[in-house]
């Protein structure tokens, strides 16, 4: 396993001599610098990816149709559907037209149509038409809600339904 190395003694160097496919790798002095692609390494755990930022829809940006994503989305415009992200952050500029399932939703704007979310929250500048399922939500003052609030341990699970309500006991 040890074997005595020329490596230091004067006049020997190994710098110029072909590679050895069977000799064992030796790890260079600096580690070398990613070109272009990101740098693996084997031996080394894997670097926990960055966060992309938030897509942003600007002010003067209108939609009709559906925007389902992973990440994260700040909306500043007018949407009008229905809106799946892990972070959902409504703008005082905003008007949303349908329902939005995030596990964080922070609404400064407008929503018409239902909430649902993990942590809900709605700002001094909010206005929401519709109901909010939760499993925690935060309502400041001066917010302008219309609609009912049920709270969830899972409010993401039923894909929009709303959960079923106890049948009414029959008299008579």
């Amino acid at each position: 396993m040890f074997s005595k190395s020329k490596i230091n003694e004067p006049g020997k160097s190994d710098a110029h001599k072909p590679l050895d496919p069977g000799a064992p790798a030796t790890k260079p002095a600096m580690p070398a610098a990613p070109t272009g692609g990101e740098f693996k390494s084997s031996s080394a755990p894997a670097q926990p990816k960055a966060k992309p930022p938030a897509s942003v829809l600007s002010a003067d940006l209108h939609i009709t149709g559906n925007l389902k994503t992973t990440g994260d989305i700040q909306i500043e415009g007018t949407v009008e559907g229905d809106i799946r992200a892990h972070l959902l952050t409504v703008g005082e500029t905003a008007t949303v037209k349908g329902e939005v399932m995030a596990d964080d939703v922070v609404v400064n704007g407008r929503i018409v149509g239902r909430v649902r979310g993990l942590k809900v929250r709605l700002t001094s500048t909010a206005r929401v038409e519709g109901d909010i399922i939760h499993k925690t939500i935060a309502i400041e003052s001066g917010a302008h809600f219309e609609g009912s609030v049920q709270r969830q341990d899972d409010p993401l699970s039923q894909g929009g339904k709303p959960a079923p309500k106890p049948a009414a006991p029959q008299q008579g």
